[in-house]
C-alpha cells in the first residue's frame, strides 16, 4: 500500500480541501491510503469523515517567521515517526518550499500542488509570494489544478517544459447530476417556488468578491422583483458582506446559508449561479454548478479550462448593467438541465477518471525512486 501525507492548514470545506476529499472517497485505498498534516488544533470540517476512511490526522503549529526551528521540528518528527508514508503532498503553499525541503531531507517523495492564480493583496500577499517561489526548485513534482494556476506559481518555462501535471478539480457526477425531485422540494422547502433563484458557493474573502456581487443582484433585483440571493460558505468578510445587504435593504431577498453538507442540493434549486471571483486557481463550485446544468456567469479572471457547458463571462471592468444584461440573456436559454452531466461525465472532472488518474500518479513514482 501506498501511503501519502497531504498538508493543508485545516480540512475544512474549501476548494483545495474539497478536491482531495473527492478523490479520497474513490480512489481505490485498499491501494493507497491518506494522511494530513494540518495547520490548526481545532477539528477541521472534513477531519471525522477522514479518520472513517482510515485515514490519520497530524498537528503542526502555524509559521510565524520566528518559529522556523520548532515549524521545522515538527515536520521532522512526523516523517521521522511514520516513515510508512512514502510521499509528502504539500497543497498549503505559503510554507511548502520549507516542509518539502524536510521531507526530501528524509527521503520522502515529494510533490507541490498549485491550487490559485494569486496570493492575493497587500504585505501578507507580498511575503507568501517571496516564500513560494523557491517551491519550484525544491520539490520532485509539480502538480497544478489548471495551466493558469500552475504558471502563476511554477513560471512560465515550468509550463512549457511539461514539468507540471495538471489534476483537474474533480467531481462525483453521480451527485450533481439534474434531479428535478431534489430541486423541487428544496425550492419548495425555502419559499422558492415563486422566486428567480441566483446562488454562490464561496468563503467571504476578497478573492471571491462579494461586495461587487451584491451589488449586481441589486440592480437585478430591483427589475425582478421576486429574485432571491442565495450565500453559500462563510469567512472573514461575513459579518462586512451582512452590513452592505442590510444597507442595501436587501434583507428579504438575500440568505446566507452558512457551511452546507448538501450543497448538492441548493445548486439543484439554482436557476443561476453568479460568480464574479477576482481570482481562482479552478473553482469546484463551477464545475459542480455546469454538471448540474445552472447557467454560470462568471468573471473573465477564470480560466477557460473552468468552461464546459452554458457558462457566460463578463469582465469585471463592465458597468454593473452589463453583469445584469448576461444574467437575464443566461436565465432565457432553453436548455435541459440533465446535459450537464453528459457534457462532464466524459472529462478529467469527473472524480472516476481523476482517481485513476491520481492512483496512477503515485504508483509511478515509487516504480521511479
Amino acid at each position: 500500500m501506498i501511503k501519502v501525507l497531504h498538508v493543508f492548514n485545516v480540512m475544512d470545506r474549501g476548494g483545495a480541501e474539497a478536491m482531495i476529499m473527492n478523490l479520497y472517497r474513490n480512489i481505490n485505498r485498499k491501494n493507497v491510503q491518506f494522511g494530513f498534516i494540518v495547520h490548526q488544533e481545532r477539528e477541521g470540517e472534513y477531519d471525522r469523515e477522514i479518520i472513517e476512511l482510515g485515514g490519520e490526522i497530524f498537528r503542526v503549529p502555524q509559521f510565524c517567521g520566528y518559529n522556523m526551528k520548532a515549524y521545522k521540528k515538527a515536520f521532522q518528527c512526523i516523517f521521522m515517526e511514520h516513515s510508512e508514508y512514502a510521499i509528502v503532498h504539500g497543497h498549503m503553499q505559503s510554507t511548502a518550499a520549507i516542509y518539502l525541503k524536510e521531507a526530501k531531507k528524509l527521503g520522502r517523495i515529494t510533490i507541490a500542488h498549485s491550487h490559485n492564480t494569486s496570493s492575493g493583496r497587500g504585505f501578507k500577499a507580498m511575503l507568501k509570494t517571496i516564500l513560494q517561489y523557491p517551491i519550484r526548485f525544491r520539490t520532485d513534482y509539480m502538480f497544478a489544478c489548471s495551466k493558469a494556476a500552475g504558471k502563476w506559481l511554477y513560471g512560465k518555462n515550468k509550463m512549457s517544459q511539461n514539468s507540471v501535471k495538471v489534476i483537474y478539480n474533480a467531481i462525483d457526477i453521480d451527485r450533481y447530476r439534474f434531479d428535478a425531485e431534489v430541486r423541487n422540494k428544496i425550492r419548495k422547502q425555502q419559499g422558492l417556488d415563486d422566486k428567480i433563484v441566483i446562488g454562490h458557493v464561496g468563503r467571504f474573502t476578497y478573492q471571491k468578491n462579494h461586495e461587487f456581487l451584491i451589488k449586481v443582484f441589486q440592480i437585478f433585483q430591483e427589475k425582478h422583483g421576486s429574485a432571491i440571493l442565495l450565500l453559500i460558505g462563510n469567512g472573514e468578510s461575513e459579518e462586512k458582506i451582512r452590513n452592505l445587504v442590510k444597507y442595501s435593504g436587501l434583507e428579504n431577498s438575500v440568505k446566507f446559508l452558512g457551511v452546507q453538507d448538501n450543497v448538492h442540493e441548493w445548486i439543484q434549486a439554482m436557476d443561476l449561479f453568479l460568480f464574479p471571483s477576482r481570482y481562482e486557481g479552478l473553482p469546484v463550485t463551477l464545475i459542480e454548478a455546469q454538471t448540474c446544468g445552472v447557467p454560470c456567469v462568471i468573471s473573465d479572471n477564470i480560466t477557460d479550462e473552468a468552461i464546459l457547458y452554458k457558462v457566460a463571462k463578463v469582465s469585471l471592468k463592465s458597468d454593473v448593467n452589463e453583469w445584469v444584461h448576461v444574467m437575464e440573456e443566461s436565465l432565457k436559454i432553453n436548455v435541459s438541465r440533465s446535459e450537464g452531466e453528459a457534457v462532464i461525465k466524459n472529462t478529467n472532472y469527473n472524480i472516476k477518471n481523476a482517481a485513476a488518474q491520481i492512483e496512477n500518479a503515485y504508483c509511478n513514482m515509487i516504480i521511479k525512486k
